[in-house]
């Protein structure tokens, strides 16, 4: 694999579904360890740009490397160079994400939720995986509910798992997309504490979030999206106290004196 000082990077992505422009020449380049949170209005592209990353998107144009290696190059929407399938694959289990909701399935416990894709996907020993699954739920606060099944947990319990879950394939970038917006409200520090530990201790993370008090906690950097692009970037300090576009200002104003 080729060698890079960033573990993600982006140019020129763009998405369109038809004529509507959902995404224009975004361009971002990731260090391994860096906290990055995005920020803006719905209907930004937000959601949509960190759902390309991983394929979950395809996008119209542009290209996207993971670890330095030209991931997926694409041209009005056709593929131009894509990495070989082995290679693709394996890049893409070094990417965790969290939704909005859970996707848990609700017929296992939440011990099987975590233990089921290292051992389908990775094919990794059982007995090592469950304790690696139990050292997880530890971390999340969730030693306890290793039998539960997920509908007897809080939105709040769930999104941990969750979390859990996509840390149980060891990714070495966490995508996460509003993991906190559908909780009640006194639910939300639970989740926002665990995606701190995570960053104190040295995670890649993206974090589209409305969570404006922990983008300026724990970013290293924030993206300000508007209409498609990135309209404005910088250290927390730099967009909170000292924004410069017209569109941040007034989204900033809105939330915080909301």
């Amino acid at each position: 694999m080729a060698q890079s000082e960033y573990i993600l990077e982006t140019e020129h992505v763009s998405k369109n579904y038809g004529d509507l422009v959902v995404l224009k020449d975004i361009n971002l380049k990731v260090k391994k360890g860096e906290v990055i949170c995005i920020i803006g209005p719905s209907g930004a592209g937000k959601s949509t740009y960190l759902r390309s990353l991983n394929q979950l998107e395809k996008i119209t144009s542009g290209k996207i490397f993971i670890k330095g290696d030209l991931f997926l190059h694409r041209e009005n929407d056709h593929t131009v160079e894509r990495i070989d399938k082995a290679t693709q694959k394996a890049l893409l289990l070094e990417m965790g994400m969290c939704f909005q909701r859970f996707n848990l399935f609700p017929h296992k416990t939440v011990l099987q939720n975590i233990m089921l894709a290292p051992i389908e996907v990775k094919h990794e020993d059982r007995e090592t995986v469950k304790a690696e699954a139990l050292e997880l739920l530890k971390k999340v606060g969730l030693a306890d509910k290793a039998d539960a099944f997920p509908n007897h947990l809080s939105g709040g319990q769930q999104q941990r798992v969750a979390i859990a879950r996509a840390l149980a394939m060891k990714p070495e970038i966490m995508l996460f997309d509003e993991p906190t917006s559908a909780l009640d409200p006194e639910l939300v520090g639970d989740v926002l504490q665990v995606m701190k530990d995570l960053a104190n201790e040295g995670m890649t993370m993206l974090v589209v979030t409305h969570e404006m008090g922990f983008a300026k906690e724990v970013a290293d950097r924030v993206l300000f999206m508007a209409d498609g692009i990135v309209a404005e970037e910088g250290t927390p300090e730099h967009i909170f106290e000292h924004p410069e576009n017209p569109r941040t200002k007034s989204f900033l104003k809105s939330v915080l004196n909301a």
